[in-house]
């Protein structure tokens, strides 16, 4: 999976209920005490240093039986404004420094590993899991995948987006469908998702595409997705069902039911949506004895 987030364009959002969901206001007096700490020691703070942050993730491998085998591979690149003694200091307490050339890996022991390098005073790159230091050496090795370049063309002018290559995932992915044949087959011809989002307001507009192998599969697709949202429509009216959800989850359900659309074309499924900040919020105690 590629995933990005452009946190500069993002923060035009302060005044929206949207900026503490994604994260991009000022902690405040209430800040966990370790993050404080963290900013304290780094000078960083992601709600106002990070500018952009690109993120790709990978598993070593499946084993026999469908599970992981190894860990899962992380490498992030972020743009902002970064106190290089600082943060290498921080790095330091626990790590150490290993030269590469004109510049240094820092590595970092813990579950899982990590090693981070400066490429320049306005950007870093952060590997995880497996060999750290090897997937920052590696990072700028190889071919790139044309597929998959080609996805993340499709939404690359997206503030946020992420794209997930899902072939070749492991049997135990598909189990909790082997009762549903028609969902199960839909799953297995789904190549790849792409999400992106793009702010509208205080809304957001949300699309989330699934590439499958042939348009017939996106034909069934399709139309099992308007089936689940006319009979999640149903549960939902049942009692017993908003019983069971807190004010917020029945909310937020009903408006994803209601307003999500359901298209496809050629091999290409889409949902989209306008999320709103009512959406997040709890009905009002009127509203709700309306219901």
């Amino acid at each position: 999976m590629v995933a990005y987030l452009d946190v500069a364009a993002l923060r035009g959002l302060q005044h929206s209920p949207w900026a503490a969901l994604l994260g991009l206001t000022s902690p405040g007096p209430r800040v966990d005490r370790e993050y404080a700490e963290f900013v304290r020691q780094t000078g960083f703070d992601y709600s106002r240093d990070l500018d952009r942050l690109a993120i790709a993730l990978w598993p070593e491998g499946f084993s026999s039986s469908g599970r992981l085998a190894g860990e899962t591979r992380i490498l992030s690149i972020a743009d902002g404004r970064f106190d290089e003694k600082k943060i290498a200091a921080y790095a330091l307490r626990t790590g150490r420094a290993v030269p590469r050339g004109a510049r240094v890996v820092y590595e970092i022991p813990g579950a899982p590993p990590a090693a981070l390098e400066f490429q320049s005073p306005q950007r870093i790159s952060l590997a995880g899991g497996g060999n750290p230091s090897s997937v920052l050496a590696d990072s700028g090795a190889g071919a790139p995948d044309a597929a998959m370049r080609a996805r993340i063309e499709r939404v690359a002018g997206a503030p946020m987006f992420a794209v997930a290559r899902t072939v070749n995932l492991p049997p135990s992915f598909y189990a909790n469908f082997k009762s549903l044949p028609e969902f199960d087959r839909a799953a297995r011809s789904v190549r790849s998702l792409s999400l992106a989002g793009q702010p509208d307001g205080d809304n957001i507009k949300l699309a989330l595409d699934a590439e499958c192998d042939s348009a017939k599969s996106a034909l069934e697709l399709a139309t099992l997705l308007d089936g689940f949202r006319f009979f999640g429509g149903v549960a939902l009216a049942d009692p017993e069902t908003r019983r069971q959800m807190t004010p917020e989850q029945w909310t937020f359900l009903k408006a994803l039911l209601d307003h999500v659309k359901v298209t496809h074309q050629n091999q290409w499924v889409r949902l989209a949506l306008d999320i709103t900040p009512e959406m997040l919020e709890a009905p009002s105690s009127s509203a709700a004895a309306r219901r």
